[in-house]
């Protein structure tokens, strides 16, 4: 209890702990207080890697079922429910040259967000629409032209070196030249995030890129990238590896052929990370990025330990320039300020131990530099916390009166006094040149990982959220959440019978209750082993049966009476720890319990294992033979039938296409694919709506709604989704509301009692492009299939069965015509159903084929 109460005040404080260099790839499981790796290892697991190509593939195909699924007009639309008063994390901000009222936000993983009328309202400008690319919902760097400001530069990834920013890699560069009405894209599709956008203030067509590449894992798609044409070409002007990135670049406004750019050597995998390296350096050209060279004067010497380095330029004295060191490649901690006044040819240390702790201990998180344009003597040092210092005169103080974790900061052109400033919390304006600060409370881009809505009131809702706590409302309204327990939040349940009873938990399952609806919490974890496996996200769940009895998942399942005392009811329902004492994996995460009674309860886990008890847990049996080995994220059982339940898994299929929902009708003794027509996309969660007999699914593209498991067909659920990861769903029945929790922008919730088969219904003409014809079917040995190209050069026959093993894929090129035809020979196969998927550019096709 001592260890978790400590933990606790550490997370409310959030000031990270740092970890001793032992080896370069170093166990991140020595602190569990830096930013987790929690939503990316769910999305990797087994394979560890990613395959980038076939990712964004299966985003666009989701992107276009959700476009055709607004067009029709008889679908209701989803509802912002808030909160708009807590913020999240936002990466970049960008004023309009012309008009202070007029400027753009980009966010982690909730997409860019407009404003025309200096903060009273915002629009998000890169949700799907039929006129626009896909874009991807994580935005890394914005840039407005400063001879024009309809022409805006995006380029998507945040490249803040978390787990979260990995997961949510960018799909390159987009350019508007309507001020974000509409978007083109202009090329680096495999950047994976953008660090910075320069763009000359005499030339919109030229601009620089700081592209850092992949996260996880070596590309060569990293580096500064030039273009003379607005983006229509690109030419590398600046790499260094293939595990090197390009984080940042400043250019000198009154010589534009004077550039800065500073390299960040980094990689990072599940377990490890370096974040450090001789490749980390800052580099000069003279020659407008012809040329480069490394800078030293003045400056450290690159070695092992040197981490993430930040720019500034003095817009009013171009000669100064500003230049922020970190070292240790696990912690990236601060090391130095250094100041220029003679154009980079020399440097002196103007700030180290005043500010050393701006960083915390996970600089690889921040690192940018801000100079005010109008004063080059007044400098920004942005981190876990916010410095301002003035020099030479070596004056440093930190800015208060806004939340931790700074990522962005923007100086009106016209206005001296006019500052925004972007952090975890969101956005913050000063009109006073940066004395006093204030939060715009309307900007709906909260981070979600669970949600919960009051049985007795829908008006009490209730959330964990990242880097702002676990959330609560007691109105309803949108405005007015407010905080109830520290630290990041995750799973909260209110009692149906007793609703002043509620149960909430920060990070690896720290967990408390309240008797008086929310706020007084008090620790609840008497009984459970502080050695027990836990996870990031740890599963606390009421039994449907009997709402008293709370369940608890380490990697063992635990059972209390209102959380009072805990008695573990199984054994290691896992596959142990990872070898080596990684306990990123080897947990419980998903806990589903009986309508009917008591003695029936399931559990998954993060490496795949799915168990059952019908006793109560005095027996449980592995039930998941037939199941891929995959992050088990959710698992539904039916209301009145403890026989069937439904299986959801996180992660991408990349290598075998594994399927991502399962439905058992025996209790888990088989089990059917019935993912069949969904994008090959991670689902987070699934509910079963009783009154439409139908499932619905949260997943990192959308809520999808199915009416006939057995015969599955996916459709979108509702018009108005956000383009962010709804990461948890709540079905309020006495209301017929659903809600959906996401991953950047907030709650929404949906009436369900305008939602029917007919009112979602989805034509031929709305999923189906193209049309394949099977034949014959049943079949007893051969099948002919056929299809028209519609203007593509490939198209993937994969052909699985209904457990989702694969047994056939294979690619076909177009010979030019418009029909295609080939003759599979199945004869080899066993009889039974399968499932055929055609899959040409961003269409998905399923059709099911019996082998007789």
């Amino acid at each position: 209890m001592y260890k978790a109460r400590i933990l606790f005040l550490l997370c409310c404080m959030t000031l990270l702990v740092s970890c001793s260099d032992k080896s370069e790839l170093q166990s991140l499981e020595e602190d569990k207080l830096y930013p987790n790796e929690w939503i990316m290892n769910q999305r990797i697991y087994p394979n560890q890697d990613l395959d980038y190509k076939y990712i964004r593939k299966t985003r666009k195909q989701a992107k276009n079922l959700l476009v055709s699924n607004a067009s029709r007009s008889v679908q209701p639309e989803w509802q912002l429910v808030g909160p708009q008063n807590i913020g999240g994390r936002i990466t970049d901000i960008a004023i309009s040259p012309d008009n202070d009222d007029h400027f753009y936000i980009g966010t982690s993983v909730g997409g860019l967000f407009r404003t025309l009328d200096r903060g009273e309202t915002w629009t998000c400008v890169t949700d799907p629409s039929p006129d626009n690319p896909f874009i991807e919902p994580s935005v890394g760097n914005i840039a407005i032209a400063p001879t024009n400001a309809n022409r805006i530069y995006l380029g998507t990834g945040e490249a803040n070196g978390s787990g979260t920013s990995g997961a949510f890699f960018g799909n390159g560069l987009f350019r508007s030249d309507d001020a974000g009405n509409t978007w083109e894209s202009i090329g680096l599709e495999s950047s994976g995030h953008v660090g910075r956008i320069v763009v000359d203030p005499s030339d919109e067509n030229r601009l620089f890129v700081a592209a850092t590449g992949t996260l996880y894992g070596k590309n060569e798609d990293r580096g500064l990238y030039r273009s003379l044409d607005g983006g229509d070409n690109w030419e590398k002007v600046l790499y260094v590896n293939d595990s090197t990135a390009c984080i940042d670049v400043a250019m000198n406004p009154a010589n534009t052929d004077i550039l800065y750019a500073s390299t960040w050597e980094r990689i990072r995998y599940p377990f490890t990370r370096r974040y450090g390296g001789p490749g980390s350096a800052v580099y000069k050209s003279t020659d407008g990025g012809d040329t480069w060279e490394k800078l030293s004067n003045g400056l450290p010497e690159s070695n092992e330990d040197t981490g993430r380095i930040g720019l500034a330029i003095s817009e009013s004295d171009p000669n100064v320039v500003y230049i922020s060191y970190t070292t240790n490649k696990i912690t990236n901690v601060f090391d130095g300020l250094y100041k220029s006044e003679d154009n980079g040819a020399s440097f002196t240390e103007v700030a180290q131990g005043q500010i050393d702790n701006v960083n915390a201990s996970f600089g690889w998180f921040f690192g940018n530099v801000r100079v005010n344009p109008n004063n080059e003597d007044d400098v920004f040092v942005l981190g876990q916390r916010l410095y301002r210092g003035n020099f030479p005169v070596q004056s440093v103080q930190e800015v208060e009166g806004m939340h931790v974790d700074h990522h962005a900061m923007e100086f009106s052109r016209n206005n001296p006094n006019m500052i925004l400033s972007g952090n975890d919390g969101g956005v913050y304006i000063s009109e006073d040149a940066g004395q006093s600060w204030i939060h715009f409370k309307n900007l709906p881009i909260t981070q979600f990982y669970n949600i919960e809505v009051s049985e007795f009131d829908s008006k009490y809702l209730y959330g964990g959220t990242q880097d702002n706590n676990t959330l609560m409302t007691s109105t309803g309204s949108n405005d007015d959440w407010f905080p109830i327990l520290g630290g990041d939040g995750f799973h909260v349940n209110v009692d149906p019978d007793e609703p002043n009873i509620v149960y909430a938990e920060y990070q690896y399952g720290n967990l408390f209750k309240s008797v008086t609806g929310g706020p007084d919490m008090s620790y609840a974890l008497e009984g459970v082993d502080e050695n027990d496996r836990t996870n990031w996200n740890t599963p606390v769940v009421l039994s449907p049966f009997n709402p008293d009895l709370v369940y608890y998942g380490s990697n063992r399942l635990y059972v209390s009476y209102q959380a009072e005392l805990w008695e573990p009811i199984s054994p290691d329902l896992t596959n142990g720890s990872v070898p080596g004492g990684f306990s990123s994996y080897g947990t419980l995460t998903a806990i589903a319990g009986s309508y009917q009674t008591d003695q029936v309860i399931y559990t998954g886990s993060d490496d795949g294992r799915v168990h059952r008890t019908v006793n109560g847990g005095q027996d449980w049996e592995a039930i998941d033979e037939d199941l891929p080995t995959r992050y088990v994220s959710q698992i539904a059982v039916h209301p009145d039938n403890d026989d069937i339940a439904f299986v959801a898994f996180s992660g991408y299929g990349v290598l075998d296409y594994t399927p991502h929902v399962y439905f058992t009708s025996d209790g888990g003794s088989s089990w059917t694919d019935i993912s069949w027509n969904l994008p090959d996309i991670p689902v987070n969660d699934i509910i079963f709506h009783s009154e439409l007999e139908a499932l619905i699914i949260g997943t990192d593209m959308g809520i999808w709604i199915n009416f006939d498991y057995e015969n599955a067909n996916w459709q979108a659920l509702g018009t108005g989704q956000p383009n962010s990861i709804v990461s948890d769903l709540r079905w309020h029945a006495p209301t017929n509301v659903v809600y959906a929790g996401t991953f950047g922008r907030s709650i929404y919730s949906i009436d369900m009692s305008e939602v029917s088969d007919t009112s979602v219904g989805i034509t031929d003409s709305d999923v189906q492009p193209f049309r394949v014809k099977i034949g014959p079917n049943p079949s007893s040995g051969s099948v002919m299939l056929s299809w028209d190209w519609i203007g593509v050069e490939e198209a993937v026959i994969n052909i699985s069965d209904l457990q989702g093993r694969n047994y056939l894929n294979r690619r076909f090129d177009s010979t030019g015509g418009n029909n295609f035809m080939t003759t599979l020979d199945l004869s080899e196969l066993p009889s039974g159903t399968y499932i055929i998927r055609l899959e040409m550019d961003d269409q998905l096709l399923t059709e099911k084929l019996i082998l007789q």
